[in-house]
């Protein structure tokens, strides 16, 4: 299984955290990366106290994964774990911290895929869901689809049993100004109806969360939680909850995301 061991992958962020083996565990065949987002954090608009609360967070987020690892649970279980710890943060566009859309709602996308067989799973556009990446695990394991969206996703998510919030869980000051920022941007564009993104500086645009790992089987997998990007419309999807785009893991190659 070295092969696979060393063949965990992951993408650049501006945060991240990576753990080929803990420093009490020799001979140990098990590793994990995380990222916290890239393009929303960056060190010049942080305080120290800032980056160190960052940094507590991805440790806390890479512990949880590497406990389950530790105990010879699989990647896919470790990936969640992790990732739930940064999705209840406040700190990152996941989950608790997820940016506004245009409207000032939030939607969430997620994805999860497995390294053996191939399976996946994918969330779009959810507005009531706790845990983004936990329904994408539902939807791998337990729906006929690769990816659902809306309203449909949510229904899916109460028939699974899944922790339901109002969508003003996910409200938080920042971001709440970044949006108000951001429209004042594009209001003063001059074809203020075009994407985004054209308009908008880059700490805008770009913010996940993910993590991928390789357990004691030699198994690989990877995920990705989102809030998407500030002052989106229109039902906007990302590359996040894409499969092969925001995600991938494959055991004969790597996982990333």
């Amino acid at each position: 299984m070295k092969k696979l061991y060393l063949s965990a992958l992951l993408t650049a962020a501006a945060f991240g955290s990576l753990l080929p083996a803990h420093a009490d565990d020799h001979d140990v065949e098990y590793a994990m990366a995380i990222h916290g987002g890239a393009g929303t954090i960056t060190r010049a608009n942080l305080t120290a106290e800032q980056e160190q609360a960052y940094k507590d967070k991805l440790t806390e987020a890479l512990e949880a994964g590497r406990k389950v690892l530790k105990e010879g649970g699989d990647s896919t279980t470790a990936v969640i774990a992790a990732i739930q710890v940064m999705e209840a943060s406040p700190l990152f566009n996941s989950g608790k911290g997820a940016v506004y859309t245009w409207d000032e709602e939030h939607e969430l996308d997620a994805s999860l895929m497995e390294g053996l067989n191939g399976n996946a799973g994918a969330i779009a556009g959810v507005k009531t869901v706790k845990s983004p990446i936990e329904l994408a695990r539902e939807v791998m394991e337990e729906s006929v689809h690769v990816m659902l969206s809306g309203e449909g996703a949510e229904q899916f998510s109460r028939q699974q049993g899944l922790e339901q919030v109002e969508n003003s869980y996910f409200n938080t000051e920042h971001r709440y100004q970044q949006l108000q920022k951001a429209k004042e941007t594009i209001k003063k564009s001059e074809q203020p109806e075009q994407q985004a993104w054209e308009y908008l500086d880059i700490d805008y645009k770009y913010g996940t969360v993910g993590a991928v790992a390789v357990d004691k089987d030699g198994l690989l997998s990877a995920g990705t939680s989102t809030g998407g990007m500030t002052a989106k419309r229109y039902g906007r999807i990302g590359d996040s909850p894409i499969i092969g785009a925001g995600t991938w893991a494959d055991n004969d190659s790597c996982a990333v995301s």
